[in-house]
């Protein structure tokens, strides 16, 4: 049937072609030709129509290299899925420069690829990790020093809730035109940096170290920094459940800060708390110390020992000269807090300048709580329980075992006191002055324990 058509068509195909050829100047050809000529848009563009899957990928995976702040040598290799996260650069006390990153990809990959790179471009390669695992490599290029850590963080995935497991890497240099650059005056100590992703600008000239004699005020442009008892100007502005506790401590003088005083009037009875402001973790960590160590100011045993400065740091972002070293390391060296020093290899940095937030307020306050014995062991459906939470599957892990053993203190629980009743304990959301100030009022189970107006009370008693 087939072999019978075939002429018909040869034979339709002729005649069309005739016709065209005859009439190729008639408007009938014309439109004919038009609808058979080739798209302009595919003539211009060849991949119109057909996904490139190339352009995608860079879409949905930033170039490493479009992120280096300005002056970053060039010759330091950068992984190529890590997304920097924070920028420190070189300060007048320390002429290295720090880069922070994370990637989701395994650390072994990321430790093999800085091993290959290191070989490949010519580096002195000083120290490595042993084959396959995570670690620190020193190398020398020249007068250019690096050193590159990568160890595996855990992460909350924004999508998910849910922990999942990531590798940080920091990324240390500096060369000899560094080291200048610190020795001559007007150098970046002083320049505000702002890099991608990262909304708190890291300044090192505002992280030295403040004096730990006692200084009732020290002025600066309007900004006052208060040690000892403290009326603060505006309680009225917390909730007034919480009101007592922010007297009680400013009384004890346990709640040191940077605040702006009125122009006319900056003397320390004017002083603002500024009590719904969000308290950074470094600022909670030195109130937590403080207010320990009031509230136990007859028992030296039970205080917390502030750090020397000749202690070898515990996170590589709190040097000895940060302000709130002593207290971030005393914490550390007590194993209140996450850190090498208690067996945690995850924990690297401390974050001090980033918000604290409700599950790090307990997490570090309940252990101070129960002293004479361990936390339980917890898990998601345990706080459910217990609690009723209806988000406790967002509770970071670290922070499970503290929060169930914050409700077995019945009244005198920092959870209740500090936000009420409340069935949704929403872990992430930050911590307030106010909040922070009631979390630190009482240490101490439901049966035996001191407040902050207990302390008062032994230091106005007359002494024998």
């Amino acid at each position: 049937m087939l072999y019978f058509k075939r002429p018909a068509v040869f034979l339709s195909l002729a005649v069309l072609l005739s016709l065209l050829t005859a009439c190729a100047d008639s408007p009938v050809a014309k439109k004919l030709e038009e609808s058979l000529a080739a798209d302009s848009k595919l003539k211009d563009n060849p991949t119109v129509g057909a996904t490139n899957v190339s352009d995608k990928r860079q879409t949905q995976q930033p170039d490493a290299k479009s992120q280096l702040p300005e002056g970053f040598p060039q010759e330091i290799p950068i992984y190529p899925s890590a997304n920097l996260e924070k920028f420190i650069p070189a300060s007048s006390a320390d002429s290295k420069v720090s880069t922070r990153w994370l990637s989701f990809d395994p650390s072994n990959v990321i430790a093999s690829f800085y091993s290959k790179q290191f070989q490949n471009n010519n580096w002195k390669i000083l120290q490595q990790p042993p084959k396959g695992q995570s670690g620190v490599f020193e190398a020398q290029r020249n007068d250019l020093e690096l050193k590159v850590s990568i160890q595996p963080k855990s992460v909350t995935s924004a999508a998910t809730n849910q922990p999942q497991t990531a590798t940080e890497l920091l990324i240390e240099y500096q060369s000899e035109a560094t080291k200048k650059a610190q020795a001559t005056p007007g150098s970046s100590d002083d320049t505000k940096l702002s890099q991608p992703g990262e909304p708190e600008i890291i300044n090192p000239a505002a992280q030295q170290e403040e004096s730990t004699q006692p200084n009732p005020q020290r002025k600066n442009n309007n900004v006052v920094t208060t040690n000892g008892p403290q009326e603060f100007s505006d309680v009225k502005q917390a909730p007034p459940q919480l009101q007592k506790y922010i007297r009680d401590l400013g009384k004890l003088g346990v709640l040191s800060l940077e605040s702006t005083a009125t122009k006319d009037n900056s003397s320390a009875k004017n002083i603002q708390f500024q009590p719904n402001k969000t308290i950074t973790r470094g600022e909670y960590a030195r109130w937590l110390v403080a207010a320990d160590n009031a509230m136990y100011s007859n028992n030296p045993n039970k205080q917390i020992r502030l750090a020397s400065k000749d202690v070898q740091p515990s996170f590589q972002d709190v040097s000895s000269k940060h302000r709130h070293f002593p207290a971030i390391q005393g914490l550390a060296e007590a194993g209140i807090i996450p850190s090498s020093l208690s067996g945690d290899s995850t924990a690297v940095f401390f974050d001090p300048d980033k918000p604290l937030t409700r599950e790090m307020l307990i997490a570090w306050k309940v252990p101070l709580d129960n002293r004479q014995q361990d936390l339980p062991n917890a898990n998601i459906n345990a706080v459910k329980e217990s609690w009723g939470f209806q988000d406790a599957a967002k509770i970071d892990s670290k922070a499970l075992r503290a929060i169930l053993a914050d409700r077995q203190n019945g009244d005198k629980s920092n959870i209740e006191r500090v936000f009420g009743y409340t069935k949704l304990f929403q872990p992430k959301k930050h911590v307030t002055r106010a909040e922070a100030a009631a979390a630190l009022w009482y240490f101490g189970s439901e049966n035996e324990g001191i407040s902050a107006a207990d302390a008062l009370k032994l230091t106005s008693a007359p002494k024998e």
